[in-house]
């Protein structure tokens, strides 16, 4: 047998969604013809798009937004399914991820138009109730208790990425690595027999270099920081992650938190709800919850600090795989 028929091609493959890009990476047979999934995935990001966006006015959850407090609404099985994880995460985290902030999102101006003073005191005098209280869900019906309007940015990108590996296995490949946004999720093992690696970045808004490495197999891993999206307000930074004790931005929180979970939505819903908590009350709810984080906290010289937790990361800063040098 030749060695080119044992060879594996490397299919990359990228499109638009969410206001950023998804990829997918993994090998197959020479020839392979790679349209068919670069369409499927592309039609499945589109799906969590078109219904979890608040971009779109059109979206399903924007037409839940918008209907009535007490009203049942018919929500398609996508929405349903990443509402009730949410929820669960909501109230596992005792309201540290909260996915009724939609208007403190929209009122400091990180949804579709600007900050408005308005609005942003509107926001924080706001007497809320999480939204695993205000919501009820049966299988396929939503209804609000309580004036609320959804936001699901802090899931819905991890989601989008559970989907693109859904969509590889659906078209017979077990093998690969897919991500939107720098949200990834690890299927199998690369044709070497390696876990993929994949970098954790360090919290540096002018820069993107890697603070350490990951080797992952059959995971997903997401990161919530305060280095990515932000806006000044008399010239203070602040992140885009909301504290929903005050309906605005967090004013001290790590410079990211990292989790490595089951699925990217887990991840990406956890990284916030820790990202909220801090790290002394994150890691707390970590250790109990039993899940793997990293904290990246700045010192004074404004290098990153990393403080683990579970059993990929390593209460020793030593533990985590550095990234210098590669």
């Amino acid at each position: 047998m030749s060695k080119m028929s044992t060879e594996r091609a490397r299919i990359a493959l990228n499109g638009p969604t969410m206001g950023t890009r998804w990829s997918a990476l993994f090998f197959t047979k020479p020839g392979f013809d790679p349209a068919p999934i670069r369409a499927a995935l592309q039609a499945a990001v589109d799906e969590v798009d078109g219904q979890m966006s608040t971009w779109k006015r059109d979206s399903d959850l924007m037409r839940l937004n918008a209907a009535p407090v007490g009203e049942w609404v018919a929500v398609p099985a996508r929405l349903a399914e990443v509402l009730h994880l949410g929820l669960e995460i909501g109230r596992a985290s005792g309201g540290a991820f909260d996915i009724g902030m939609g208007d403190a999102v929209t009122a400091w101006g990180f949804g579709p138009g600007v900050a408005a003073p308005d609005s942003i005191r509107a926001a924080m005098e706001t007497t809320r109730r999480p939204a695993h209280e205000a919501l009820e869900m049966d299988d396929a019906r939503v209804r609000k208790a309580a004036p609320i309007a959804l936001d699901l940015n802090g899931i819905a990108k991890g989601y989008g990425v559970d989907r693109l590996a859904e969509t590889l296995r659906d078209h017979g490949l077990r093998n690969g690595l897919v991500g939107i946004d720098g949200e990834m999720r690890a299927m199998g093992l690369r044709p070497d027999g390696e876990a993929w690696a994949i970098a954790v970045e360090a919290p540096e808004a002018e820069r993107r270099t890697p603070h350490s490495i990951l080797a992952l197999q059959d995971a997903a891993v997401a990161t919530s920081g305060d280095y990515r999206h932000w806006i000044e307000v008399q010239g203070r930074r602040l992140s885009h992650t909301m504290d929903p004790r005050r309906g605005a931005p967090l004013i001290a929180s790590p410079a990211s938190v990292t989790v490595v979970a089951r699925t990217c939505a887990e991840a990406d819903a956890w990284a916030t709800a820790l990202m909220v908590l801090g790290p002394d009350k994150g890691a707390t709810l970590a250790r109990r919850s039993g899940l793997d984080a990293l904290f990246l906290l700045r010192a004074d010289d404004a290098s990153a600090r990393g403080v683990g937790v579970g059993r990929l990361f390593s209460e020793e800063p030593a533990a985590i795989a550095s990234a210098e040098g590669r």
